[in-house]
């Protein structure tokens, strides 16, 4: 008599499925910014995550961007200029804001 294991399927855990509200992904964004420790592909890797939440082709239209530069610009390869950031953060509906860090 052999005994066989069920085997526990699983899949790759996508953030952009769970970033529903404009609110939600301001959090996680923000979140980002704290991780981040001064990596700009990570926080372009995060915007990529919310663009393909809502949607990268309606993303890139409204940054004015193709869909195939921004898919890059947002890969967390590399580091995107500020300019395009800006484009994505206005196109996702995300104001960029500072404030006084407390060192």
């Amino acid at each position: 008599m052999s005994k066989t294991k069920a085997k526990t399927k699983t899949t790759r855990y996508d953030v952009a499925e769970h970033l529903r509200t404009p609110e939600e992904m301001a959090a996680y964004l923000e979140a980002c910014f704290e991780e981040a420790d001064g990596d700009a592909a990570f926080i372009a890797k995060a915007l990529g995550d919310i663009a393909r939440a809502k949607g990268m082709a309606q993303v890139a239209r409204d940054a004015g961007l193709s869909r195939e530069s921004l898919y890059k610009a947002l890969s967390g390869e590399r580091s995107p200029g500020f300019d395009t950031i800006l484009k994505v953060m206005e196109a996702l509906g995300l104001k960029l804001h500072a404030e006084a860090s407390h060192v």
